[in-house]
């Protein structure tokens, strides 16, 4: 065997058959840190960085509204809910500042089956004894408060809209047997016949002439938390109509609703006054008309400022309204307040001032009575 020795220049290797040298081998000092060096690239990680657009979105809204069912079980209800009459309802959401919203004929008659309590950690609404009438939407929210000012919380809220079905009532009861609906022409109207069972169908029509009324989606839709909605309002529209629904095999008759065109539209007062005399002689009789041509559903309240104000003159102040149809089935509310002075005086001369106001805003107008 025969052996050649070569010089080398640099540290001696040393080749093993069947395996590769290792590279970038020195010997180790004493004391050098054992961590072996590397020379692999490693592509550096950047952090994901969010949407701005998402994140200076709005926040997703949390439902808090639960359903206490049989043997305190919990369940959060669906955006419907279809129960029988007589069943009892509690509702619970999450929160020490619950407000609550549900159908306004149990609001409105401060009826006793319902009870709204507010816990540590929740609020409790229950209703007992539930009928047709009860048939609405049910909501919650939490609160904001500030001391004794509170707002609402829009990212903590639920709601369940219920059907209460009672045997022979198809639509929500109503306690009288005719109801009138005003058509504004700048607004939305609504004939509120709704029903108590979910899968009803429901259709319109007008009693004279008698037809059914398409709910075409264009003039006019079916809601069925709210009625059939009349989407722009015309005269056409005007006349005696009511609802059918069919369910189950049966029908029924819904009340009758009388539409009424506004000719008047939205706003302020539109005030006119006017003295029955301008010169008055002493010991004469005067009055002075305020009168507001206004929305039949619109109520106006009247204030006066009158010249033996400050002596305490005795008058007889008189307030009346009435509808009246003017032209081509137009609804017109006169509201009219009325100042009477008897024995007419020198500290009776002077300025008449009206003001009239509804929830829209005020007119004050004027007018001047001389002694003569």
């Amino acid at each position: 065997v025969k052996f050649w020795v070569f010089p080398l220049l640099s540290s001696p290797i040393c080749t093993v058959a069947g395996q590769d040298p290792p590279k970038n081998k020195r010997p180790k000092e004493q004391g050098e840190n054992r961590i072996k060096p590397t020379n692999k690239k490693v592509k550096p990680k950047i952090p994901k960085i969010k949407d701005r657009d998402s994140a200076d979105s709005t926040p997703k809204t949390q439902s808090i509204m639960m359903q206490v069912m049989e043997k305190g079980r919990f369940q959060k209800p669906a955006a419907t809910l279809s129960l029988m009459a007589g069943q009892t309802v509690e509702l619970r959401c999450k929160g020490s500042q619950i407000a609550w919203s549900y159908p306004e004929y149990l609001d409105t008659f401060k009826d006793s089956r319902l009870s709204v309590k507010q816990h540590e950690r929740y609020g409790q609404l229950t209703l007992v004894n539930s009928t047709a009438a009860d048939t609405g939407e049910f909501s919650c929210w939490g609160q904001l408060c500030n001391g004794y000012i509170c707002r609402r919380d829009e990212t903590k809220t639920g709601s369940t809209y219920i059907f209460f079905t009672e045997k022979g009532e198809l639509f929500v009861p109503s306690p009288s047997y005719f109801d009138v609906v005003y058509l504004n022409p700048d607004r939305q109207a609504v004939v509120p016949c709704r029903v108590t069972v979910l899968s009803a169908k429901v259709t319109l029509h007008r009693e004279f002439p008698a037809k059914e009324i398409p709910a075409n989606g264009t003039d006019i839709v079916y809601d069925m938390k709210r009625g059939f909605v009349y989407l722009q309002p015309h005269s056409d529209h005007q006349g005696v109509v009511y609802c059918k629904a069919e369910a189950g095999g049966k029908s029924q008759i819904s009340i009758k609703y009388q539409l009424l065109y506004v000719e008047v539209p939205s706003g302020p007062p539109s005030t006119t006054i006017l003295a029955s005399s301008n010169k008055v002689k002493g010991g004469d009789d005067i009055s002075v008309f305020c009168t507001v041509l206004g929305e039949p559903d619109v109520e106006v309240e009247f204030r006066w400022i009158f010249p033996g104000q400050k002596d305490e003159r005795p008058v007889a102040i008189q307030d009346t309204w009435r509808l009246i149809h003017r032209g081509r089935g137009h609804t017109t509310r006169i509201s009219q307040s009325i100042i009477t002075v008897e024995d007419f005086e020198t500290i009776d001369a002077g300025y008449y001032i009206c003001t009239a106001q509804n929830l829209r805003g005020q007119t004050t107008v004027a007018t001047t009575v001389e002694f003569s």
